[in-house]
């Protein structure tokens, strides 16, 4: 799938405030400075789309970016909220939960993982979450050009076997890298499938 416009459309901190549109949202997610807004300026070719920050959950909102006029790419608030007030987390869990578990427009939820690192706690009680809760996701590594492709893939299969104690089958994964430009292709054509199905607009059966 090609990408032909990517425009900025709205920020919120109330799921009810997105757009009340029939399109497909794809959410990004990970925790703090794992490369999230890097990730989708590397999806989109649009290098200032999202922003980026050498400081690590600048992200607090509910972020619409609407692509090819057609879907919408979704940045939301990182979970680990580093240097946040205990209030401060509360109200960015609420942010995060309310679109997860409210917004049914939400196709799937691309979870990004740091490949550089074994599996993290939070990371693992995160996904287990969005198991518990029925949540559609995808794994996606990101900075795989910041270590040997060895300890990458090793990275990675630790992971997989962390899942695996706990899961029956193992999502969606994509190994990606923002400065390269591995893995772009793999997800777009991804959403691109996911786009032929029909848009969920309620959650009632």
């Amino acid at each position: 799938m090609q990408i032909t416009s990517a425009k900025f459309q709205v920020s919120n901190s109330d799921v009810k405030k997105c757009p009340a549109t029939d399109l497909h949202e794809y959410a990004f997610i990970g925790r703090s400075n794992v490369g999230k807004s890097s990730l989708i300026n590397m999806l989109t070719g649009k290098r200032k789309l999202a922003m980026t920050s050498a400081t690590p959950g600048k992200t607090t909102l509910i972020n619409h970016f609407i692509i090819n006029d057609s879907w919408y790419i979704v940045d939301l608030p990182g979970y680990g909220f580093a240097l946040r007030s205990k209030t401060d987390r509360a109200k960015l869990t609420k942010i995060i939960e309310d679109y997860i578990l409210g917004r049914p427009q939400m196709t799937s939820l691309f979870v990004l993982v740091d490949s550089r690192h074994k599996p993290q706690k939070i990371d693992m009680e995160f996904m287990d979450w969005l198991g518990e809760n029925g949540v559609p996701f995808a794994i996606v590594f990101t900075k795989t050009d910041k270590l040997s492709k060895t300890a990458c893939a090793n990275n990675i299969e630790a992971y997989k076997a962390e899942l695996l104690q706990s899961w029956e089958e193992l999502p969606p994964i994509f190994v990606t890298s923002s400065e390269t430009g591995l893995g772009r292709e793999e997800l777009l054509d991804y959403i691109g499938q996911l786009n032929q199905l029909p848009v969920q607009t309620s959650f009632e059966e």
